[in-house]
């Protein structure tokens, strides 16, 4: 229900698009059961029988009688037509017909001429919360859960809400509507044959209640299988490479196919349980039909009931229409059953707890002047402890080296000085105030981050070195290339500048991502430098051109560096030498290698020279 409740807001969060697609179905329904009703007086004055009634010309007795005198005035009128000519009686009722049919048109596309552009503005609103509470979760919910869920439901399950949107206003107010209207038509026509009619709603109820049950249950289970599609496809093609260089097409495909074979099973399972109802209401419906052609017949042939030929005609005619909106409800009960395990993982996201917030009352971080130092941190990754009791001092100007073998925690002191996550004991400093009092995004102003993997945007170069800049100056975007060592490639690329490089820069070699990453983090000009393995993947000569890039970019700033070759950090600082999550061995290069310990014999290993 609550789901239900959140699909409903969403509805009628554009207010005046919701009551206008109302009213336009409103009248369409109104129009489509005048169009029926106004062949009745006509079939009682062209096939001229005993049954029919004359009636004197209509007196307006108030809007209570209202009804009847809007009847007895059309079929005065008809009357009239007929006796002097029957031909233009045929042709007034035919005009009256096609006018009521061609309103009862338009105001259907009315409804959904407002209809659209509410449920195309309810998806956009629930995609752009979306997208904004993924680009506030924290780091730990990408390290556990799949991105290819996370897209599906961006997708499917908002898809599935713009449906319900839609099913939402049609059960609640048009399909009620038309119901109530038609059963007012029948009953005016004939009340005991209405009464005989109404068994059909109670089985439809029953039959509605069991399908949809069953349904949320498969339409959950399909959706999260979606997620997993979706996950699959991102994996091979970000792998495309290794999937080729592994001869592994056969065996991804297989994988692909099986877990493709299953969604496929579950979405038409949840398809052929929504479309089950509305057949099963049309059997029950013409089962009903059937009988009351029966007792109509019988109670015409008896001459008891006042029950005229052309009367029966469009009773049944009524009741027919009576079906569809009847059939609409158990299509929009369906519609909403297979969108309520939608809402819910829609929810699970914007519910989603962001463990890294600002504080309330948090400080700016105009300017770093001193110091970078944690003291005695501990942190814990689910029921690993990752780091412990690590402590140092970074002074600005000054470059500290963090080197170990893979897992020792280098990484994790690199994600924990932007508060990409939180430590779990001790605490970080930075000018002396813990940085969870600073404001988040003075923090991150004055935090440049070069990794091995260059992130880049499938944008123009210009907008790649100037991400996050709006309106930055020609001048310092190339000022930052030159010196990143990047202009010369740039400059010879087909549109120089503003060329586009591609799905996260594979339109560039290895060396030229990485020096675009470096203009990038020299455009951005943060007092502090975290480089992560800026270098280890690059060949010998790109690694010569990046690594003098980046002693540009070091010069006079304050920077952390990770690395695993041991030849780009021997002019640190300090170096501090991690395992197993501590600090195992801190100093300069050299009084590290007259230690002759864990720094010594990753040096050999290297074939650094001692």
């Amino acid at each position: 229900m609550k789901s239900l409740m959140e699909i409903y807001r969403y509805t009628f969060s554009y207010r005046w698009q919701a009551i206008l697609t109302i009213i336009f179905n409103l009248l369409f329904v109104i129009f489509n059961l005048l169009s029926i009703v106004l062949l009745i007086p006509f079939l009682q004055m062209i096939f001229k029988t005993e049954e029919v009634k004359y009636v004197a010309k209509p007196v307006y007795k108030g809007i209570t009688h209202i009804v009847e005198y809007v009847t007895n005035s059309y079929q005065y009128i008809m009357q009239e037509m007929v006796k002097d000519d029957p031909k233009s009686a045929l042709l007034f009722v035919c005009v009256t017909v096609f006018i009521a049919f061609f309103l009862k048109s338009l105001f259907r596309y009315g409804a959904i001429w407002h209809q659209s552009q509410l449920r195309m503005a309810v998806v956009r609103d629930i995609k752009n919360k979306l997208y904004a509470k993924a680009l506030r979760l924290p780091m730990s919910y990408y390290t556990e859960e799949r991105k290819g869920d996370l897209m599906s439901r961006m997708n499917s399950d908002v898809g599935e809400i713009e449906i319900a949107v839609v099913s939402m206003l049609e059960l609640v107010f048009r399909e009620p509507f038309a119901v109530l209207t038609s059963i007012a038509g029948l009953i005016y026509i004939s009340p005991k044959l209405t009464l005989i009619s109404f068994i059909l709603l109670p089985v439809s109820a029953f039959v509605i209640s069991r399908i949809g049950k069953s349904l949320k249950r498969t339409a959950k289970a399909g959706q999260e299988q979606n997620g997993i599609v979706y996950s699959a496809i991102d994996e091979t093609l970000g792998g495309i490479k290794v999937v080729k260089a592994f001869n592994a097409i056969r065996y991804v495909q297989a994988n692909f196919e099986k877990i493709n074979l299953r969604h496929q099973q579950l979405i038409t399972k949840a398809f052929r349980k929504r479309d089950l109802s509305p057949p099963l209401n049309e059997v029950l419906g013409s089962a009903v039909m059937i009988c009351l052609v029966w007792f109509g017949g019988v109670m015409i042939l008896d001459g008891q009931s006042g029950l005229t030929g052309s009367k029966f005609v469009g009773f049944i005619i009524i009741f027919s229409q009576l079906l569809r909106p009847i059939q609409g409800i158990a299509t929009s009960v369906g519609n909403l059953n297979k969108a309520q395990p939608s809402q819910d993982r829609i929810n699970e996201i914007l519910n989603t707890e962001e463990t890294i917030e600002q504080q309330v009352g948090a400080i700016p971080l105009t300017t770093f002047e001193d110091s970078i130092e944690l003291d005695h941190v501990w942190f814990r990754y689910k029921d690993e402890m990752v780091l412990q009791d690590v402590s140092f001092s970074l002074k600005r100007g000054k470059t500290i080296a963090l080197v170990g073998e893979s897992g020792s925690g280098k990484s994790t002191i690199a994600d924990l000085l932007p508060r990409f996550y939180d430590v779990s004991e001790g605490v970080i400093r930075i000018d002396g105030q813990d940085i969870r009092t600073y404001q988040l995004e003075d923090l991150h102003r004055h935090i440049g981050i070069v990794s091995q993997e260059s992130i880049l945007f499938n944008d123009t170069v210009r907008s790649n070195i100037a991400f996050g800049m709006d309106d930055a100056p020609m001048e310092k975007i190339i000022e930052a290339a030159k010196i990143a060592h990047a202009h010369e490639f740039i400059i010879n690329m087909e549109n120089g500048y503003d060329s586009v490089i591609g799905e996260r820069g594979n339109k560039l070699s290895g060396g030229q991502k990485q020096r675009l990453s470096i203009a990038r983090a020299i455009m951005k000009n943060p007092s502090i430098l975290i480089l992560d393995e800026a270098t280890s993947a690059l060949d010998t000569e790109s690694e010569k051109i990046v690594q003098g890039a980046l002693d540009e970019l070091m010069k006079d700033r304050t920077s952390l560096i990770i690395a695993h070759r041991l030849s780009t950090v021997i002019n640190a600082d300090e170096i501090l030498v991690l395992s197993k999550g501590k600090i195992a061995e801190r100093g300069t290069h050299q009084e590290l290698l007259e230690k002759k310990g864990l720094y010594h014999n990753l040096c050999s290993l290297q074939g650094m020279q001692s």
